[in-house]
């Protein structure tokens, strides 16, 4: 079974790169014995659902790449079927680069970022772009993010997936992030414990 992201990635110009490097033998055994990673399982969906971001990147007639951030409630990347996402594409800049970029080149990469535990999951997709009034009723299914109106779906047909390697993720947090973590309840406690102490030194100057 062929490992669908290095066939797609691993170009003859990445193969000449990792045989100057010596890593050829092993991303080759990869590619033809890996998994095939294109259809989203339990983990990919899990981790999918979770993310309140991701970055998107596409393509322009100048060939010059561009990278956007969307952002949204959690889970906004809604999850179609084992093979397919879409999410409401709202009101930005009205630069459209993006959606521009897609009318040229319906490919596109995706970064999901989990700082907190170091994980990272690559996507590969075709898109599709399609006028908010023109997409059927399974359009009411995505959630909107709080700001902004909808203006187009934009589909997502998984070509390839790949976990990335952690080791130089760095650590960061969202306010709520931070609010499930031993380190803020700590703090509270600390708080907590400085707020009783000024309360016992104020008591006891009165005396």
């Amino acid at each position: 079974m062929a490992h669908q992201f290095s066939t797609l990635t691993f170009t003859p110009s990445v193969a000449a790169v990792q045989t100057e490097m010596g890593s050829r033998p092993a991303n080759q055994a990869l590619t033809q014995r890996g998994p095939a990673n294109d259809t989203f399982g339990p983990g990919e969906r899990s981790f999918i659902a979770a993310r309140d971001g991701f970055y998107l990147s596409t393509v322009g007639e100048t060939g010059w790449p561009y990278i956007q951030f969307r952002g949204g409630p959690a889970g906004f990347l809604h999850i179609l079927d084992d093979r397919t996402l879409a999410y409401a594409d709202i009101t930005g800049n009205r630069q459209y680069i993006t959606t521009g970029n897609l009318r040229s080149n319906s490919r596109a990469a995706l970064f999901l970022m989990d700082y907190p535990n170091q994980t990272r999951l690559k996507i590969l997709a075709d898109v599709e772009v399609i006028p908010w009034s023109e997409a059927g009723d399974w359009k009411l299914q995505l959630p909107i993010p709080p700001k902004g109106r909808p203006e187009r779906v934009v589909r997502l047909k998984l070509a390839a997936f790949d976990w990335n390697c952690p080791q130089h993720i760095p650590q960061r947090w969202t306010l709520d992030e931070l609010k499930q973590t031993d380190l803020f309840h700590k703090i509270q406690s600390l708080e907590q414990e400085v707020t009783n102490l000024r309360a016992a030194l104020a008591a006891k100057s009165k005396t």
